[in-house]
């Protein structure tokens, strides 16, 4: 019954998402505030089909500029985040390439980096600025890879320079959010996801993308909290390392308090880690 289901699942999305990326484009194409909202309407649809059930704690930030700084596990963190809010998300460039996944990304404006090229990172710091400038949301996904889904990896900072950038534009200090955002996968078939059953969920180091999408969703319906902290501005912090280890430590307790009902647990891994930029899919 599950596989029919699947099936089925999988023919209602071949048939509906070529429409609405045309619709995308066009909405684009004319610069149409629904242009963000689309996308949102149609990674509900995907998560309801897929059987994964969203429970959200918080809310995001309605004030502009505003960057979102989240943990990241798996493919399926892009479709339960874009069903929550219009965002769009920063991705390593390889994701661009991919068919039908990366299409997806370039219709939801996502901002592509390029590992190897260290020096771009201040062009694309730039590039990110200028974005949030112009009121879009962003999603930086601060590990700079997926984990396990049982505790956070090092945040690195690089990236939420774009939030000092804007201040040195001339952006009041105290406009400029960095919301804390944490993904947590809880239940699988209804039943509480244990630290040996997380990696089920969890798409990291070199496993392919399709047998795990696939063994993921016959394992039945997902339960996943997305949590939202309060908003850290520039002002609250001397730089973007001081903001980066506080959105951390906000991320962590927001994701132990899902997992555990408390935020006491020592869910984050280590300093913060101004290294290579983060990138919003694993690194294969």
């Amino acid at each position: 019954m599950q596989l029919v289901k699947l099936f089925l699942t999988l023919v209602v999305l071949v048939v509906v998402t070529p429409p609405l990326m045309l619709v995308q484009i066009v909405l684009l194409a004319l610069r149409l505030p629904l242009a963000r909202w689309l996308p949102v309407a149609y990674h509900r649809l995907v998560c309801r089909l897929l059987g994964v059930r969203i429970q959200i704690v918080g809310a995001p930030s309605t004030q502009r500029p505003l960057l979102l700084a989240c943990n990241h596990i798996t493919w399926l963190d892009i479709p339960v985040i874009s069903a929550v809010a219009p965002v769009s998300f920063i991705a390593k460039s390889e994701v661009s390439k991919w068919p039908v996944v990366g299409w997806l990304a370039k219709l939801q404006r996502s901002v592509f980096v390029v590992r190897e090229r260290r020096a771009q990172t201040g062009e694309v710091t730039r590039h990110i600025a200028d974005r949030l400038d112009k009121g879009d949301a962003m999603v930086l996904f601060c590990e700079g890879t997926t984990g396990d889904g049982n505790r956070l990896r090092p945040f690195r900072s690089a990236l939420v320079g774009a939030a000092e950038s804007l201040v040195a534009d001339g952006h009041d200090p105290a406009g400029v959010k960095v919301q804390p955002m944490a993904v947590v996968y809880t239940h699988i078939n209804g039943l509480p996801l244990g630290r040996q059953h997380r990696p089920l969920v969890a798409w990291y180091g070199d496993q392919p993308l399709g047998p795990h999408a696939w063994k993921l969703l016959r394992a039945g319906p997902v339960d996943v909290t997305v949590a939202f902290g309060e908003p850290i501005t520039v002002e609250d912090a001397a730089n973007r390392k001081v903001m980066t280890a506080a959105a951390q430590a906000s991320v962590g307790a927001l994701f132990a308090q899902a997992l555990h009902g408390h935020p006491a647990q020592n869910i984050a891994t280590g300093p913060v880690d101004s290294g290579e930029p983060e990138i919003a899919e694993p690194a294969q």
